[in-house]
């Protein structure tokens, strides 16, 4: 049983501890210490088999935790105030108090920002700090508005020392400094990121526990199965991530190894395995509160339905995710992806005014977001699909070969540059360039591997091979088909880039 003050008894006692300065610092000093202890305790207990008791007990404290920082930042006990933000940085984040997180780690450090003398623990504890500031403030922005100079230069400088390697580079927040390459300029493709996943994962190795191993590799397995070339590196990692699951006992990361599991399904064309992933992902979340994740899983799941034909059960379930988002205050990263796959739905039905309304709701958030390059991706190839469907082939095809150019040069997965070169196909068949569309269709099948298409993309070109060789004849189409299928993604973006070109001239 927790008790509280009435507010005028509090007023009056706070009153009485004025008159008492002494007294009343001495008290703040030992209250301070003793939650700092407390959290530190229940710091590592947040991620062990018995973190829900952890987790309620830290949350119980929370407003006693809010004015021991408040004591720290007005009396300049810095040590103490780096330790107690360090303590609580994971709690913020698992339990969605990301934006306090990232205001308190702002205060602490404004109260003493002189770094000390490099290699000192007080100074790694600065240097964390810093690291864990970038990570919270980072949530839910684009990086382009957090590349301002001093943040750039604060990032490198995390980043070098980080990236030295030692125990601080495996443990957290120190194991998050491959993330700070995407403030700097750098992208999810870039050789220096992913050269930097590999030496987090080593450092982690040798410095680390089963927990931070987990993080890293849950970190180069998500980019893995995002950037072109990356699904075929994913399985050993993934194996190793469920062995570490189940020893560690932590909910959250087998919920994550699960949504791991699940991107990977999905991204295979296996979609009731990605659907049954993705919803002990969200029971897991569910289950230890981390309530920001929890909208984007549903939606997850609902791609998993929309991929497998089951239109209605995707409908309900995005519904669901925006009612979860509301629930926690909303997120534009839910309203950018929900709403893309709500405009793929309409779509998909014929409903084009609709799917032009939740696309432009879907885009409008994605300018907010530090949303990866396939979201944007699939914004253009719905875009240049209503377009066509509005005016012709051949204005869908003006904005589709741009598209088409930036996510081969952002390294999109073939998943992605597929179901974009599919898109491709169909208009420029529908446009009468048939031979150049049985390449582009060829192509996007073999970038696939095997892997098969959801049933909306079946649709979608599933009659274009009778349909071209019933134009270009066997023989012809069978010489097209073959030369396609050899095609690398520039190439093919190329091909379609040229093809636009040719479009005829419409009078005004």
């Amino acid at each position: 049983m927790r008790y509280r003050l009435l507010e005028t008894i509090h007023e009056y006692a706070a009153e009485r501890a004025a008159a008492h300065p002494a007294d009343r610092a001495a008290a703040s000093h030992r209250h301070a210490a003793h939650f700092l202890a407390l959290a530190e305790e229940a710091e590592p207990l947040l991620r062990g088999a018995d973190q829900l008791r952890w987790i309620r007990r830290v949350e119980t404290e929370l407003d006693n935790r809010r004015a021991a920082l408040l004591h720290t930042t007005r009396t300049a006990s810095v040590g103490t105030g780096q330790r107690l933000a360090l303590a609580l940085g994971w709690f913020w984040w698992l339990r969605s108090y990301r934006s306090e997180g990232a205001e308190w780690t702002a205060r602490v450090w404004e109260t003493h920002s002189v770094e000390p003398p490099e290699g000192t623990p007080e100074y790694w504890r600065s240097m964390s700090l810093r690291m864990l500031h970038v990570f919270l403030v980072a949530d839910g922005n684009a990086p382009e508005s957090l590349r301002t100079p001093e943040n750039v230069a604060a990032s490198e400088r995390i980043r070098r020392v980080f990236r030295a390697g030692g125990p601080e580079s495996a443990r957290f927040p120190g194991i998050l400094w491959p993330m700070t390459s995407l403030l700097t300029g750098n992208t999810l493709d870039s050789r220096d990121f992913r050269d930097g996943l590999d030496e987090s994962v080593e450092n982690c190795r040798r410095h680390g526990g089963d927990w931070e191993l987990g993080v890293s590799l849950m970190l180069r397995t998500h980019i893995g199965v995002d950037i072109a070339g990356g699904l075929s590196s994913v399985d050993a990692d993934l194996a190793e991530l469920h062995e570490i699951a189940d020893r560690d006992g932590d909910r959250w990361t087998r919920s994550q190894v699960a949504s791991a599991a699940g991107e990977v399904a999905l991204s295979r064309g296996r979609y009731e395995w990605a659907r049954s992933e993705y919803e002990e992902c969200l029971r897991l979340a569910r289950e230890v509160g981390a309530h920001m994740e929890t909208p984007f899983v549903i939606a997850r799941i609902a791609e998993a339905a929309f991929c497998s034909g089951d239109f209605a059960g995707a409908e309900q379930l995005l519904t669901e995710a925006a009612r979860e988002a509301e629930r926690h205050g909303g997120t534009p990263e839910i309203s950018a992806y929900g709403g893309m796959l709500t405009a793929l739905l309409a779509l998909v039905q014929d409903d084009l005014a609709r799917a032009r309304t939740e696309w432009e709701r879907a885009r409008a958030a994605a300018a907010n977001i530090s949303g990866p390059p396939q979201l944007a991706a699939g914004l253009d190839n719905i875009d240049a699909v209503l377009t066509a469907r509005e005016q012709g082939p051949w204005a869908g095809l003006a904005k589709l070969s741009p598209a088409l150019a930036t996510a081969v040069a952002a390294h999109c997965a073939e998943r992605v540059l597929a179901s974009l070169a599919d898109s491709a196909a169909a208009l420029l068949a529908a446009a009468g360039r048939t031979a150049e569309a049985v390449r582009v269709l060829a192509a996007a099948t073999a970038w696939r591997a095997g892997h098969p298409r959801s049933v909306a993309e079946e649709a979608a070109v599933g009659g274009l091979p009778d349909e071209t060789r019933a134009v270009l004849g066997a023989d012809r189409y069978a010489a097209e088909a073959a030369a396609g299928a050899e095609l690398t993604p520039p190439q093919v973006a190329t091909l379609v880039t040229q093809a636009t070109r040719t479009a005829p001239v419409t009078g005004s």
